[in-house]
């Protein structure tokens, strides 16, 4: 058997040159080097495809007609690109010519169709390709006599892999070269080898830059690792020839898919902004070009009407692949020749439209026209007559239907697309409804209501009212199909736009897992070193009394004591800053960053402070943090807003200009608060400290801040002082791979709540018909909400007549009834008025009522942190392993008979003692922060103490006279129990803590002593 290299090329040029093929043997003796193009090929085509231009151009230059031709297709090349001159031609006086013919979007010009087949595609082997030296490339694809692909291949049965192919492109391959010159001639260098393909689409020497492109474990689209699948045809790799470079395949690629990005940054120079601009040559990844094509075609043969979900991880390329379906998707035609969609519309959740998508859409080249974007500046008008004027492509939010899908004209006939960024819960909201409204074609639901109704379609559109028309719009239509992207589908987003399967579960069309984005290092791993801490603490009580206390409220308020006591923020944020100076600014050249992700807005502005305290102490000025919350938090007395915080000298960083501020130099750390968890990329971000409990989506999104790349960045480090090591495990593994639901939904669960809700009679139909009409009237007038309050009251007195705990079952069954009502409306159409009636008045009706009352418990004088520890419980990586049961959702399925938990009730010594058992600790006598002795000696000196107090402000007792008395107190206990008490003298800011605890809690305790006795006098 023959196993030479020799032998994998011949097979790769045998499948080239065969009819399925469409290559012809390129000619070693015509082929310029100097020029890096074959022109008897370009004139070839040229003269067959263009002869009344060529002749024309003949006339005019005479003999030098084919230097001049060379000559203003380099000068064009040189200032357009070689992409822009393959796609749009030249000219020169006056004299239009064309460097290749793309296949046109139907076939009804049969002379667009000729010229597309007259494209001359040429293979050849060892291919030479300097005018100094003999190197040469294993194999050399051209499009009409210029080389747009460059292959090395290797074979590992000769030792050699796609290794040997990237030394030999970044050593042995001159960028200097025209050949090699970045979109000049060749557009993608491949390597290949028996079992894994690399590309690159720019030589830069030792910095070159290869990515996978490989099909993935089990096949693209298909959840595993890296690599390719077993081929019983033939080689793992024979996609790259049988596949991706067959002639019309090539030829697709490079009309529709190899772009020219050229983004701006703005960055900060010596504290100036200043303007960055980079470009590069987009060629897709094996999955991107897989998944598009993919849609595509299922697109074309099935029409609109459909709904697909891509579950595609981060790290996989999702702008990009979002912008080639795009323009595919406009340009699409069905098999009649027909435009398969009037519009294609880009939409995102977010009420801000998401830049980096819009410009990456932007980026690629599109007709004058074709494109707008509605974004949060401009006006709602602008999307209402993009829709109306059929642009082909929008770009907008999903948050702006709400405010024109009443001036939308009407859509008999004509298809729409929907392409949805980040698809998550908000598609079942009243945006995603407001959406369907304006965008459907209703006439074949009208037609189904009429069977239904057993009227005449004409008679029921007669009588057509608000009312109708959304009924009418709910459910799938078959003028709308959507594409769904998103990395962590919730069981709503699979059943919504998932494809049902045989056994009746749903999945997604089209995988792209965190799995094999990890595996082929498009991501970081963010959970390879992992490290969790435990807190144990003791609380205990100083007050006298021992009050009752609801139990729930009272445990909160004790675990809010402790996760926002001083002592234990300061003990966190010494963790943080050390760990920051050991691992983080030795990362990345010491350029990496890293976030705390706090677990409120008041312990954002906390960090920040312990953390900048803790370095002017210390002398560190290598810790720059920045913090991020929203409003305003009270702090040490003054109220703070995140621009104030974030100010230093003349410099005041406003919230829009953070992230460009972190993104510098300027800064190295940022504390969160509700902010940045979701959307941020900064490829710098190393580090991230949590003090916030994370679950689901919330703890993938969260984590994966981490996983962007950037050059000389090889790990990431995770410090956790909120969740388990087993928490994290669970909300990764769903998304780790394949994300599924069981099964679907039974849509008459919607009654079962309504029946429920009914029992309770709170409201009746006559009421229901009066905040209708109200609601649905064609202008709203200013008494509108006046009359709706009214409307109102009935079912608010017999609301309020409830007892406590139907009240929580009503407000329950309220609220989950309207979410399952606009759930099941996604999916189907009820055709039920009285319903839809109901669901109205319901969702108006639960934001008059008032939120259940919680009872607040404030403790702050009457206990104290006694004890507290962290300890280091888990260090390593966190494996996910392959389980497709830890992968699976349940069916979403309402819940019923909501009950209001029972209240229990404890004196405060109780629910203490509960905590403390909750979360006791190893506690050393060291370990001590208020020490029971010291506060028993306090105690026999009441009497001097109360004089103290009533004669002082809290602020003077603590800070000018309690200090000497609780000296001498310390200085007692220190002087009959030395190791018990040296960690109070061996830590300056343990003892301070210790002493501002005791002198807080004192002063409280005497002035209520105080107040009660004046009560009684």
């Amino acid at each position: 058997m023959d196993t030479t290299e020799k032998r994998f090329e011949s097979d790769i040029e045998a499948f080239l040159l065969s009819e399925a093929g469409g290559y012809v043997k390129g000619c070693r003796e015509t082929y310029d080097k100097s020029r890096a193009i074959d022109m008897s090929v370009m004139l070839a085509f040229i003269g067959k495809t263009q002869p009344k231009a060529w002749a024309r151009f003949c006339r005019v230059y005479g003999n030098d007609a084919e230097a001049q031709l060379y000559k203003t297709f380099q000068r064009n090349v040189d200032e357009h690109g070689l992409i822009h001159v393959l796609r749009n031609g030249v000219k020169d006086r006056g004299i239009a010519l064309r460097f290749c013919y793309f296949a046109p979007a139907s076939d009804l010009n049969a002379d667009l169709v000729e010229k597309y087949e007259a494209n001359i595609l040429t293979e050849r082997r060892q291919f030479h390709y300097s005018t100094s030296n003999e190197n040469s490339i294993d194999m050399v694809l051209s499009l009409n006599g210029v080389p747009v692909v460059a292959l090395e291949l290797k074979n590992q049965l000769k030792g050699q892999s796609t290794a040997d192919s990237m030394r030999q492109y970044r050593e042995d391959r001159d960028p200097r070269e025209l050949i090699f010159n970045f979109n000049k001639r060749v557009l993608v260098c491949f390597g290949a080898d028996l079992r894994d393909v690399v590309m690159t689409t720019r030589l830069d020497g030792a910095r070159t830059r290869f990515l996978p492109f490989n099909q993935g474990s089990n096949g693209a689209g298909n959840v595993g690792d890296g690599g390719n699948p077993e081929n019983p045809d033939g080689y793992p790799t024979a996609y790259l020839w049988e596949r991706v470079l067959r002639r019309e395949n090539l030829l697709a690629l490079l009309q529709h898919y190899v772009s020219l990005q050229t983004t701006e940054t703005l960055a900060l120079e010596n504290g100036r902004q200043v303007k960055k601009a980079s470009t590069k040559l987009i060629f897709p990844r094996y999955h991107q070009l897989d998944v598009v094509e993919k849609l595509v075609a299922d697109t074309r043969e099935r029409g609109a009407g459909k709904n697909y979900l891509i579950q595609h991880s981060a790290g996989s390329g999702k702008s990009n692949s979002i912008a080639w379906l795009t323009y595919r998707l406009a340009s699409l035609h069905d098999a009649s020749r027909e435009s398969v969609f009037r519009t294609v519309f880009v939409v995102t959740d977010r009420r801000v439209l998401n830049a980096q998508l819009r410009e990456t859409i932007l980026s690629f080249e599109h007709s004058a026209g074709q494109i707008e974007t509605v974004t949060d500046k401009d006006n709602s008008s602008k999307l209402r007559d993009a829709i109306n004027d059929g642009k082909r492509i929008v770009i907008t939010t999903l948050h702006r239907f709400p405010l024109v899908y009443k001036e939308i004209d009407a859509h008999a006939g004509k298809n729409f697309a929907v392409i949805v960024d980040e698809a998550h819960s908000s598609q079942t909201g009243k945006s995603a409804q407001k959406l369907k409204t304006a965008l459907a074609d209703t006439e074949s639901a009208l037609k189904e209501w009429a069977e239904l109704e057993g009227k005449e379609e004409a008679a029921l559109k007669d009588e057509m009212d608000v009312l109708s028309e959304a009924l009418l719009s709910q459910g799938q239509h078959a003028n709308l199909s959507f594409y769904a992207f998103t990395a962590t589908p919730k069981p709503k987003t699979l059943e919504i736009f998932g494809e049902k399967r045989g056994d009746g579960s749903f999945d997604a069309f089209h995988h792209y897992s965190m799995r094999q984005a990890i595996d082929e290092g498009f991501i970081e791993d963010v959970l390879r070193f992992y490290t969790t801490y435990e807190t144990s603490y003791e609380i205990g009580k100083i007050s006298e009394d021992n009050p009752e206390y609801e139990e729930p409220p009272a445990t909160k308020a004790i675990r809010a004591y402790h996760d926002g006591h001083g002592f234990v923020i300061d003990q966190k944020a010494a963790i943080m800053t050390e760990k920051f100076r050991e691992i983080t600014l030795n990362r990345i050249g010491g350029r990496a960053k890293a976030m705390i992700v706090s677990p409120s807005r008041a312990h954002a502005v906390r960090y920040f402070f312990a953390i900048k305290k803790y370095c002017a102490e210390r002398g560190y000025a290598d810790v720059r943090p920045l913090v991020a919350f929203s409003g305003k938090v009270k702090y040490d007395g003054k109220e703070w807003t995140e621009p104030e915080l974030n100010s230093a000298g003349t410099l005041r960083i406003s919230e829009a200009q953070l992230p460009l501020y972190f993104g510098s130099e300027m800064f190295n750390l940022l504390i969160v608060a509700e902010k940045y968890q979701t959307g941020f990329d900064e490829p710098l971000l190393h580090t991230m400290f949590v003090d916030k409990k994370l679950s689901g989506v919330k703890a993938v999104q969260t984590l994966s801040r981490l996983n962007r790349q950037c050059p000389g960045k090889i790990d990431t480090y995770v410090f956790d002082f909120a969740n388990s090591n087993e928490d994290i495990a669970r909300a990764f593994k769903p998304f780790y791979e394949d994300t599924f639901l069981e099964k679907a939904i039974d849509v008459n669960d919607v009654y079962t709540f309504w029946a429920e809700l009914e029992k309770m009679r709170l409201w009746s139909r006559e009421d229901e018909d009066k905040v209708y009409a109200v609601y649905s009237a064609a202008e709203q007038s200013r008494t509108a909400l006046g009359k709706i309050s009214s409307a109102l009251v009935p079912a608010t007195s017999a609301y309020n007549r409830l007892s406590e705990e139907n009240r929580f079952k009503a407000r329950a069954l309220i609220k989950n009834f309207c979410r399952f009502y606009a759930y099941v409306t996604q999916i189907v159409r009820t055709f039920d008025a009285e319903l839809h009636k109901s669901y109205i008045f319901a969702e108006i009706f639960y934001r008059f009522l008032p939120k259940n009352a919680h009872e607040k418990v404030v403790l702050g004088d009457k206990i104290a942190l006694v004890s507290n520890k962290l300890t280091e419980t888990f260090s390593g990586a966190i494996t996910l392993a392959p389980e497709k049961a830890e992968k699976t959702f349940p069916p979403e399925a309402p819940r019923r008979k909501p009950a209001k938990p029972t209240r229990t009730f404890d004196t405060l010594k109780n629910i203490i003692d509960k905590i403390n058992l909750m979360y006791q600790g190893d506690f050393s006598e060291a370990d001590r922060v208020i020490v029971e002795e010291i506060f028993d000696r306090l105690q026999t000196r009441q009497k001097q103490l109360s004089k103290l107090a009533k004669a002082s402000t809290p602020e003077m007792f603590e800070k000018n006279l309690f200090p000497a008395e609780f000296n001498k107190v310390a200085n007692e206990c220190y002087n009959r129990r030395m190791d018990a008490f040296a960690k109070l003298f061996e830590n300056e800011d343990f003892y301070s803590h210790v002493m501002a605890e005791m002198g807080a809690a004192l002063y409280a305790d005497l002035r209520n002593r105080r107040e009660g006795a004046k009560r009684k006098e």
